[in-house]
């Protein structure tokens, strides 16, 4: 009685066994092949901050190419508001298809979320999916050129016999430049006045007029000024000093700031959710495009230089600045409410 039941138990259990692969295979089949068909019509990239800036330079340097490669038009569409938020927050809603991506630096995705929790209605480390890093590029810390000409350790003295009155404007409050500036101002413990902005080529306009004393801007937006002696460049925030400023120092060589060592990244993120298999192909093709020397040529031409490292390694860099930036929030006491 037993070996008949057994030997009719095996085919039904094959039979069962085949089905459920089946259907497995059939649910499976939409995905991989969506994936592989994936770029099948333009891709738009949102920049989430205006055009002409920094962060709209580097996405017209980068893009372009990777649609070439890609085979498909990738449409920049600049979006921008709230320190990068407004951009970003449409990029968390849109669909996880490959088709609505976002070239963004840590304003919206790490700086953001801390200064305005109330406000910023997304959690950019949940919602966002980091593909690929494409760029980083320190930022310089600028002034006035009659503003204490003997170099950085001679501002910072002047600070301290000045506390709160000798001024810095930025993009926002709230934002990378921002947190830089206070990063800087709590590692060498002087107090400077904020004087925030709507955009940095406002802020570059008023140290050479003279209405602020101080500014942290991207590399690619001062070196033209600096250059033509408009403003005078104080130090770079890396460690290393730019290629493209070779005259300007690095901060950190003020024994004040030694441990200064700021760079900002620029990269490419989707909606969270989007196919493993798009993220491998995006972050492949941008580490393609980032070998090209016309390219890297381009990029160094602004102040910045390649930067790469896979979705997972980028994403937990993302987590170990977030994380650094809280430090500088709360020591600050930032708060947009």
């Amino acid at each position: 009685m037993k070996l008949p039941l057994k030997s009719g138990v095996r085919p039904v259990r094959r039979a069962m066994l085949g089905i459920a692969c089946a259907a497995l295979a059939g649910a499976l089949a939409p995905s991989l092949a969506g994936a592989q068909a994936w770029p099948d019509k333009p891709v738009t990239v949102v920049v989430p901050f205006g055009a002409g800036g920094g962060v709209d330079a580097a996405a017209r340097i980068v893009l372009p190419k990777l649609g070439e490669r890609l085979g498909q038009q990738l449409i920049i569409e600049n979006v921008p508001g709230a320190s990068g938020t407004i951009g970003t927050q449409r990029v968390v809603r849109a669909r996880p298809d490959g088709y609505t991506l976002l070239f963004a630096v840590a304003s919206p995705i790490n700086v953001a979320p801390l200064v305005a929790p109330s406000s910023v209605r997304y959690d950019a480390l949940k919602e966002l999916l980091p593909v690929a890093p494409v760029a980083v590029s320190p930022f310089v810390l600028v002034g006035r050129r009659d503003l204490a000409p003997g170099g950085t350790a001679e501002l910072l003295a002047l600070a301290r016999k000045q506390p709160g009155k000798i001024s810095y404007g930025t993009d926002g409050m709230g934002t990378s430049l921002h947190l830089t500036a206070a990063t800087i101002a709590q590692q060498a413990g002087v107090n400077l006045m904020h004087v925030p902005y709507k955009s940095g080529p406002q802020v570059l306009t008023d140290v050479a007029g003279g209405t602020v004393d101080l500014a942290v801007l991207p590399v690619a937006l001062v070196q033209g000024m600096v250059r033509e002696n408009k403003v005078r460049a104080f130090g770079v925030t890396s460690r290393q000093r730019s290629d493209a400023l070779p005259g300007v120092p690095s901060l950190s060589e003020t024994g004040d700031l030694a441990k200064l060592d700021v760079e900002s990244w620029m990269g490419l993120l989707a909606p969270a959710g989007l196919d493993a298999a798009i993220v491998a192909r995006l972050a492949r093709e941008v580490v393609a495009v980032l070998a090209d020397p016309e390219i890297v040529k381009q990029l160094a031409a602004g102040g910045m230089k390649p930067m790469q490292m896979p979705p997972a390694e980028f994403a937990a860099y993302l987590a170990r600045e977030r994380r650094a930036m809280a430090a500088v929030v709360n020591a600050a006491g930032i708060k947009i409410e």
